[in-house]
């Protein structure tokens, strides 16, 4: 059963809104700047897509992942043309590691923060009434997993309207394991290119307001979510599987009633490690088949870094911006493709794509759970 989009919200390094952050996507605008939350001499790399809203004065603050969320939530409202009452409307929240940036300063430096704050749910309820509210940590696939369990609530009839969000900030120690499994540090994201060198963390947030696919909300509707599929293979610890993949993109395909050909553009998951390129490269692949050149393929993570738990959502926004406007923002820093990309359609500058109707968004994460989304321009 299909939901509407009917308001998105966003905040992220390149932009504070959904749509600063759209455009300076489309404009190839990079959140990399160095690393400031935490000193670098302790890792080997330097950089990261940060938001920077911290204290003039310097130094790191607890509850950024919170005061986002809470961004991203309001904006969403506001665009869906809704009030900040939630008092009845589900909340249900995507993350990969919740406010730990927040639980690392209160151990290690003493920073004030209430451990009642670590599931959202406290804030959500003190600024929005929000009654009914759940967190995922789901990996990095967290939010499109939430996502679909917020469409399952509206097809099983539990709610008409139900807001939907990720969120997660870059923390010292995911930072670091990142900087001691990668053997050479990256300086940036290069998804799919053959110079990549691995990824780089990024802080992001992102919210939807789905609502039952009926007349009365069609008015106010930005897009349409056709489907969203999840499954998890439990394959590896951290390692991809791409014949699992694969079935999370069939299963979207026909939850959604469409055939891999219909699609127009692909939000791909494209974290830059060989790895995940490679799972992801071959599953579309093997599902595309001869019809893989045919779709746009854009990657967001070579300008907003990995912002884990949120990205996915932040692509699914992404995706119903471009369905709306014919703008689709570039893969930054893709010269030369690995060979299991070269029949790939990037896109690589910045031009109007008029006819897009359907886009499919990708995201992976650790333990091989995986999420796949269809969404539907309004025209379509």
């Amino acid at each position: 059963m299909s939901c509407l989009i009917t308001g998105t919200g966003a905040v992220a390094s390149v932009g504070n809104t959904a749509d600063e952050v759209f455009d300076a996507l489309c404009a190839g605008r990079s959140g990399l700047a160095p690393l400031r939350g935490f000193d670098s001499d302790k890792f080997r790399a330097k950089n990261a897509y940060e938001i920077d809203d911290r204290p003039a004065s310097g130094g790191d603050v607890p509850s950024r992942a919170t005061d986002w969320l809470l961004r991203a939530v309001a904006e969403a409202l506001r665009d869906a043309g809704l009030g900040e009452d939630l008092s009845d409307v589900p909340v249900l929240v995507g993350t990969g590691l919740r406010e730990l940036r927040s639980v690392e300063l209160k151990w290690r430096d003493g920073a004030e923060f209430d451990l009642d704050r670590l599931h959202f749910g406290t804030a959500l309820r003190e600024r929005f009434g929000a009654a009914r509210t759940y967190t995922f940590s789901n990996a990095c696939s967290a939010s499109l997993h939430t996502l679909a369990m917020g469409s399952d609530m509206i097809a099983a009839g539990l709610a008409d309207t139900v807001v939907v969000a990720g969120v997660d900030t870059v923390t010292e120690s995911m930072f670091g394991l990142l900087d001691r499994v990668q053997l050479d540090p990256p300086d940036r994201v290069r998804p799919f290119d053959r110079a990549r060198r691995g990824t780089l963390m990024g802080d992001g947030a992102a919210a939807v307001v789905l609502r039952r696919d009926d007349p009365a909300a069609l008015a106010g509707a930005s897009g349409r979510l056709r489907a969203a599929s999840m499954n998890c293979d439990a394959a590896h610890a951290t390692a991809p599987d791409a014949h699992s993949i694969a079935g999370a993109i069939r299963a979207a395909h026909e939850l959604a009633g469409v055939k891999a050909r219909d699609i127009d553009l692909i939000l791909l998951h494209g974290t830059g490690t060989p790895l995940n390129d490679e799972a992801e490269a071959t599953a579309l692949s093997e599902v595309f088949g001869v019809d893989v050149g045919l779709p746009l393929l854009t990657a967001l993570k070579s300008m907003t870094g990995h912002t884990s738990g949120g990205s996915g959502l932040l692509s699914l926004i992404v995706a119903v911006l471009a369905l709306a406007s014919g703008q689709v923002p570039p893969t930054t820093g893709l010269t030369d493709p690995t060979p299991d990309a070269e029949r790939f359609r990037f896109v690589r500058d910045r031009r109007r794509y008029p006819d897009l109707r359907l886009a499919q968004v990708n995201a992976f994460g650790f333990g091989g759970v995986n999420a796949v989304a269809v969404v539907e321009g309004m025209d379509g």
